[in-house]
């Protein structure tokens, strides 16, 4: 799926408050390496339907054994052994006795100090280590699970690794350890390294299994098809801590969805949760959905959070245009695609917004290669498009009582005749400063 660093800000799969992204709902990663290969995978969506389905099947795996997932594993231990590998250390026999144990001890107590953590923490790293592979080599495992736990399998096989990773490290004679820190820091650096690695990938694994169990997600039926579809139900928006849910459908003959309705309604939020739940989709992850099946999207492009340049003299209307350019260049290429666009020509009067958002709408409506959701405040524009079968209309409800705005957040089928803007400027105060003034 190809999709652009606007589309990943409109989406907040990443924003700058990072308390808001999904990245962050999805992080319980245990580890700085960990974090890390979670926002490459978050932003590295996958190219075909196996990939997709190996990679949930993945993630449902580690939901099976999250609960006996081990503990021994900590960031603090990573860092320890890969700070042993830059420090600068005397010189230490590879072949210890008794003796020279104790008089590198005496002599060089620093050093010998860590070599002594070091070895603590590589016992309790290359034991978290065989505990997952104990937990999963007996299991029927996705492709990408087979390799790391073979691999990892293989690399813990060493006669002195398996070993150290039986001793009480609280026991360690100066012997032991200056043979095992030996060991490690002469002759299994790059495995050492290669393990870290793999880990991390376990942990950014591990990390969307808990929030997919945590949070009830589904896993999508996700299909090869000529011809693009979404159909989801029960679907919500993952950030919003009490969401509404939606019901949706869109395919080649109902390709495009009009949608009205007052500031606040709920336009923007159910625009976000379909495109964060099908990008989640192409990312083999779960999706907060009772149900959904979509075909595989070759692109994904929204345009919602549209900005103008002052650097470049560009006007918030001018890259409203451009956007839309943009989108239709790439689109035409036959391939199939999920636009998304808010409020379409915020930037321009009444009538200029009139005429060009009816103009897009009626071109873009065209491409049967492309699913379309378009929200507008311009409600007119929406009888005139009555006349196009592969349009449906749907708009979030309003109502006033005493002055106050409800809000429904459920999606009805028509178009919104809301008409709330004054009644907002008098409920926030404002009337009444201008007719004080």
């Amino acid at each position: 799926m190809q999709v652009d660093k606007t589309t990943l800000a409109d989406l907040s799969i990443f924003h700058h408050e990072e308390e808001q992204s999904v990245f962050h709902h999805l992080n319980y990663t245990q580890t700085n390496d960990g974090r890390e290969y979670l926002r490459y995978l978050l932003g590295h969506p996958l190219q075909s339907v196996a990939d997709i389905l190996d990679t949930q099947q993945t993630i449902r795996q580690l939901m099976q054994v999250a609960k006996d997932w081990p503990i021994t594993v900590t960031n603090g231990t990573i860092m320890v052994m890969e700070r042993y590998y830059e420090s600068q250390i005397n010189d230490f026999t590879q072949h210890p006795n008794s003796i020279n144990a104790f008089i590198y001890k005496t002599f060089n107590g620093p050093d010998y100090s860590l070599i002594r953590y070091t070895v603590e923490h590589a016992i309790d790293f290359t034991k978290g280590l065989q505990q997952i592979v104990n937990l999963l080599k007996d299991q029927t495992l996705s492709k990408q699970l087979v390799a790391w736990v073979s691999r990892m399998s293989m690399l813990l096989n060493k006669p002195m690794i398996q070993e150290m990773m039986w001793e009480n490290k609280k026991e360690l004679t100066p012997v032991q350890i200056l043979r095992y820190g030996g060991f490690i820091r002469f002759h299994f650096k790059n495995q050492c390294f290669e393990l870290v690695e793999l880990y991390s990938k376990f942990d950014a694994y591990m990390s969307i299994a808990w929030a997919c169990k945590k949070f009830g997600y589904c896993f999508p039926e996700v299909k090869e098809s000529k011809e693009p579809y979404i159909k989801a139900t029960g679907l919500h928006h993952m950030l919003l801590e009490v969401p509404v849910s939606y019901d949706i459908e869109l395919s080649v003959d109902k390709n495009f969805l009009f949608l009205t309705g007052a500031n606040m309604a709920g336009k923007s939020t159910f625009i976000k949760a379909v495109g964060v739940s099908a990008y989640l989709a192409h990312l083999g992850i779960g999706v907060p959905a009772k149900d959904m099946q979509l075909s595989l999207f070759d692109g994904l492009l929204s345009n919602i959070q549209v900005v103008d340049n002052i650097v470049k003299g560009e006007s918030f209307f001018f890259n409203e245009v451009q956007r839309i350019k943009n989108t239709i260049e790439k689109i035409s290429d036959g391939k199939n695609w999920l636009i998304l666009i808010d409020e379409l020509f915020k930037g321009t009067n009444q009538q200029d917004a009139v005429k060009c958002s009816t103009t897009v709408i009626e071109g873009l409506r065209k491409m049967k290669n492309a699913l379309f959701i378009l929200s507008t405040h311009l409600y007119e524009i929406g009888d005139d498009l009555k006349k196009y079968d592969n349009i449906q209309f749907h708009y979030f409800e309003t109502s006033v009582k005493n002055d106050q705005l409800l809000f429904s957040y459920q999606l009805k089928e028509g178009i919104s005749n809301d008409r709330l803007g004054y009644i907002i400027l008098r409920k926030e105060g404002v009337v009444e400063l201008l007719e004080k003034l």
